[in-house]
């Protein structure tokens, strides 16, 4: 199968958040969206995410990590919220641990994402049930380096080509931020982020990218 047919997996998941939070917070806002037909509990049934092996509970049975890198234990305790939040109210019960970086692995939110009925895993869940959430863990995330995520996108796009997905584009910079590259034309996938050949060239080059840039291009 080529890696150039139609897209079953929206790309950008991470962009495609950023864009609906301002209208899922207005809709929460307002009252949109009802709990019970996500498989929502109340605040004081929220589950804990389970210990891993750099994780250790605490007393509310929650986890925390056994060792955190400076200035981001802000960021991982906003992303742990969340994931517990799209848990239990959003029903994605097998939603991602955070890395220890505070990063979430959006390898397997996109691939929670790809089956039918599921995009909102990318987005906040359900009506936007976690969308609070959300908010919180982009206000707390660590200021990036600009250049060394476009210099990291670029090395990963020309990876990309280089194992078979020619119409991967390079990233660009705009405004001082960087912009991720991938589909020509995310509105209307042209690249089939589902077919083996695109998961095998993925795979080839994800370490091209730097923690926190898979699921942006």
């Amino acid at each position: 199968m080529s890696p150039q047919t139609t897209s079953r997996i929206p790309a950008r998941l991470r962009l495609t958040a950023l864009a609906v939070l301002p209208v899922l917070a207005f809709t929460v806002a307002c009252g949109g969206g009802d709990d019970s037909s996500s498989g929502a509990q109340g605040d004081d049934d929220i589950a804990a995410v389970p210990e891993t092996a750099t994780a250790s509970p605490t007393a509310d049975g929650g986890s925390t990590p056994s060792t955190r890198p400076a200035g981001k234990s802000a960021f991982y305790d906003a992303q742990l919220a969340y994931v517990r939040c799209m848990r239990v109210k959003g029903g994605y019960k097998d939603f991602p641990d955070p890395k220890l970086s505070g990063h979430l692995d959006w390898g397997k939110v996109e691939e929670i994402s790809s089956r039918p009925g599921q995009m909102e895993a990318a987005k906040g869940g359900k009506n936007g049930v976690c969308v609070a959430e959300l908010q919180k863990v982009m206000q707390a995330e660590p200021k990036r380096d600009q250049q060394k995520d476009y210099e990291s996108m670029l090395a990963h796009a020309k990876c990309m080509r280089d194992n078979g997905v020619s119409r991967f584009t390079n990233p660009t910079m705009s405004g001082g931020n960087a912009q991720p590259g991938g589909d020509p034309n995310p509105a209307s996938p042209t690249i089939d982020s589902g077919s083996p050949a695109y998961k095998q060239a993925r795979e080839a080059c994800r370490t091209k990218l730097l923690d926190g840039l898979d699921g942006m291009q």
